[in-house]
Protein backbone atom coordinates (compact mmCIF):
# COMPACT_ATOMS: atom_id res chain seq x y z
CA UNK A 1 0.00 0.00 0.00
CA UNK A 2 1.49 3.44 -1.14
CA UNK A 3 2.04 6.06 1.53
CA UNK A 4 -0.43 8.36 -0.18
CA UNK A 5 -3.20 5.94 0.59
CA UNK A 6 -2.10 4.86 3.42
CA UNK A 7 -2.66 8.69 4.95
CA UNK A 8 -5.40 9.16 2.92
CA UNK A 9 -7.04 6.16 4.80
CA UNK A 10 -5.84 7.29 8.29
CA UNK A 11 -7.42 10.36 7.37
CA UNK A 12 -10.74 9.32 6.56
CA UNK A 13 -13.15 8.66 9.75
CA UNK A 14 -15.82 6.94 9.80
CA UNK A 15 -14.82 4.75 6.96
CA UNK A 16 -17.18 3.56 4.30
CA UNK A 17 -16.66 -0.26 3.48
CA UNK A 18 -18.74 -2.29 0.79
CA UNK A 19 -19.76 -6.14 0.89
CA UNK A 20 -22.06 -8.06 -1.08
CA UNK A 21 -23.62 -11.32 -0.72
CA UNK A 22 -23.27 -14.28 -2.43
CA UNK A 23 -26.48 -13.47 -4.97
CA UNK A 24 -24.72 -9.84 -5.80
CA UNK A 25 -26.85 -7.85 -3.56
CA UNK A 26 -24.76 -5.14 -2.31
CA UNK A 27 -24.40 -3.45 1.09
CA UNK A 28 -22.54 -0.34 2.33
CA UNK A 29 -21.25 0.74 5.77
CA UNK A 30 -19.31 2.61 7.59
CA UNK A 31 -16.86 1.62 9.96
CA UNK A 32 -15.18 3.84 12.47
CA UNK A 33 -12.79 1.23 14.05
CA UNK A 34 -10.53 0.36 11.03
CA UNK A 35 -6.89 0.50 11.60
CA UNK A 36 -3.87 -0.61 8.95
CA UNK A 37 -1.54 -3.53 9.93
CA UNK A 38 0.88 -3.54 7.33
CA UNK A 39 1.28 -2.70 3.59
CA UNK A 40 -1.00 -5.41 2.68
CA UNK A 41 -3.62 -5.88 5.73
CA UNK A 42 -6.00 -4.28 7.34
CA UNK A 43 -8.11 -4.93 10.23
CA UNK A 44 -11.98 -4.15 11.08
CA UNK A 45 -13.30 -4.39 14.07
CA UNK A 46 -17.05 -5.87 13.99
CA UNK A 47 -18.94 -4.30 16.25
CA UNK A 48 -22.47 -3.92 15.14
CA UNK A 49 -21.94 -5.51 12.03
CA UNK A 50 -25.39 -7.55 10.49
CA UNK A 51 -25.68 -7.63 6.30
CA UNK A 52 -21.84 -7.12 6.74
CA UNK A 53 -21.34 -10.46 8.97
CA UNK A 54 -23.70 -12.35 6.33
CA UNK A 55 -22.17 -11.22 3.73
CA UNK A 56 -19.01 -11.89 4.50
CA UNK A 57 -19.67 -15.22 5.53
CA UNK A 58 -21.21 -15.81 1.96
CA UNK A 59 -18.85 -14.07 0.14
CA UNK A 60 -15.47 -12.53 1.94
CA UNK A 61 -14.72 -9.82 -0.41
CA UNK A 62 -14.60 -6.31 0.30
CA UNK A 63 -14.58 -2.44 -1.16
CA UNK A 64 -12.94 -0.07 1.29
CA UNK A 65 -13.10 3.66 0.03
CA UNK A 66 -11.40 6.55 1.02
CA UNK A 67 -10.86 10.41 0.45
CA UNK A 68 -8.88 13.28 1.47
CA UNK A 69 -10.43 16.61 0.67
CA UNK A 70 -6.91 18.59 1.51
CA UNK A 71 -5.02 16.75 -0.75
CA UNK A 72 -7.67 15.83 -3.31
CA UNK A 73 -7.00 11.75 -3.16
CA UNK A 74 -9.13 9.29 -3.04
CA UNK A 75 -8.51 5.60 -3.20
CA UNK A 76 -10.84 2.51 -3.90
CA UNK A 77 -9.38 -0.41 -2.04
CA UNK A 78 -10.11 -4.29 -2.77
CA UNK A 79 -9.13 -7.39 -0.75
CA UNK A 80 -10.08 -10.27 0.76
CA UNK A 81 -11.36 -10.92 4.40
CA UNK A 82 -10.84 -13.93 7.10
CA UNK A 83 -13.17 -13.17 9.73
CA UNK A 84 -12.13 -14.99 13.63
CA UNK A 85 -13.81 -14.58 16.71
CA UNK A 86 -10.68 -16.18 18.92
CA UNK A 87 -7.12 -16.35 17.98
CA UNK A 88 -4.60 -13.76 17.89
CA UNK A 89 -5.79 -11.57 15.65
CA UNK A 90 -9.58 -11.55 17.32
CA UNK A 91 -7.35 -10.82 20.67
CA UNK A 92 -5.59 -8.35 19.35
CA UNK A 93 -8.43 -6.47 17.83
CA UNK A 94 -10.66 -6.98 20.71
CA UNK A 95 -7.65 -5.28 22.81
CA UNK A 96 -7.29 -2.52 20.64
CA UNK A 97 -11.11 -2.50 20.69
CA UNK A 98 -11.48 -1.88 24.35
CA UNK A 99 -8.41 0.71 24.65
CA UNK A 100 -10.65 2.86 22.62
CA UNK A 101 -14.53 2.23 24.76
CA UNK A 102 -14.39 -0.94 26.50
CA UNK A 103 -18.54 -0.59 26.60
CA UNK A 104 -18.00 -2.13 22.46
CA UNK A 105 -19.20 -5.67 21.91
CA UNK A 106 -15.75 -6.50 19.95
CA UNK A 107 -17.69 -9.79 18.13
CA UNK A 108 -15.12 -10.39 15.14
CA UNK A 109 -11.98 -9.58 13.34
CA UNK A 110 -12.20 -8.85 9.93
CA UNK A 111 -9.00 -8.87 8.42
CA UNK A 112 -8.55 -7.37 4.94
CA UNK A 113 -5.81 -8.75 2.73
CA UNK A 114 -5.53 -5.99 0.70
CA UNK A 115 -5.49 -7.51 -3.26
CA UNK A 116 -5.83 -4.00 -5.15
CA UNK A 117 -5.72 0.02 -5.42
CA UNK A 118 -7.26 2.23 -7.57
CA UNK A 119 -7.20 5.53 -7.85
CA UNK A 120 -11.08 6.37 -7.04
CA UNK A 121 -10.35 10.36 -7.77
CA UNK A 122 -12.03 11.97 -10.68
CA UNK A 123 -10.20 13.18 -13.78
CA UNK A 124 -8.07 11.58 -16.56
CA UNK A 125 -6.86 8.44 -13.95
CA UNK A 126 -10.09 7.81 -12.70
CA UNK A 127 -10.19 4.36 -11.52
CA UNK A 128 -6.66 3.64 -12.63
CA UNK A 129 -5.21 0.98 -10.85
CA UNK A 130 -2.38 2.09 -8.88
CA UNK A 131 -1.13 -1.39 -7.08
Amino acid sequence: MPADVKETLEKQKPVPIATASKSGVPNVVFVGLLKIIDDETLMIADNFFYKTAQNLEENPKISVLCYNGETKKSFQIKGTVTVSKEGVDYEAMKSWVHGVNNKLPAKACAMVKVTEIYNAMWGPAAGKQIA
